[in-house]
């Protein structure tokens, strides 16, 4: 079981980080938001969490226990493996995660691509239980959609994310706004994030 992994940032993609471990680079699967924190050249640690396919070996990192405990509970639920589990958490923290089981707010987890409505059910009814409150405090059973600026939280995930994969702040600003004019307010991030870079490739 890997737990952890510490090392120098040597290179970041959209899905993506690089880590030297002791001369051995290692890739880890991450979410835009875990992304975004991390910088090229410099040290960092992950949580990580080794899945092991028939043919096939994936490593995840997260930015923290948290987020590699809730993309644990995720993989429990019928239907969700490890690929689901990260696009959930690219879209949502795992406090938003929280507040949307707890809330049952079936319109936010179905933001996911990936979730359909019976797939949202699903993880409202296993998960409602098992997932605890957030961790910011008691849940607030009038938070649902539109109850914050939409888009506002993928916007800022996308620009962060850019900006750690080295683009300057113009240029992500520019990137944000041609893709908040393409795709609206109800993008998702990793999707945003994939169409700013693009956005950002034809400049």
């Amino acid at each position: 079981m890997i737990a952890y992994v510490r090392g120098t940032v040597m290179a970041l993609a959209p899905t993506t980080a690089v880590l030297d471990v002791g001369g051995v680079g290692l890739e880890l699967q991450c979410a835009p938001g875990t992304l975004a924190d991390l910088r090229l050249g410099q040290p960092s640690t992950l949580a990580a969490a080794l899945v092991v396919r028939e043919d096939d070996m994936t490593l995840y990192g997260f930015a923290d226990e948290d987020e590699r405990t809730v993309f644990q509970l995720l993989q429990t639920v019928s239907g969700v493996g490890p690929r689901l589990a990260q696009s959930l958490l690219a879209v949502h923290r795992p406090d938003d995660l929280r507040r949307a089981v707890a809330t049952e707010d079936v319109a936010a987890l179905m933001k996911v691509s990936g979730v359909g409505r019976k797939g949202a059910q699903r993880l409202v009814l296993e998960l409602k239980d098992r997932l605890g409150a957030p961790s910011s405090g008691a849940v607030d059973l009038t938070d649902g959609p539109g109850s914050s600026p939409a888009g506002a939280a993928w916007q800022a995930s996308v620009h962060s994310a850019l900006v750690g994969l080295g683009w300057t702040t113009r240029d992500a600003d520019t990137a944000v706004v041609a893709v908040a004019e393409e795709l609206g307010p109800d993008a998702d991030v990793s999707g945003a994030l994939r169409a700013a870079l693009r956005t950002l490739d034809r400049a």
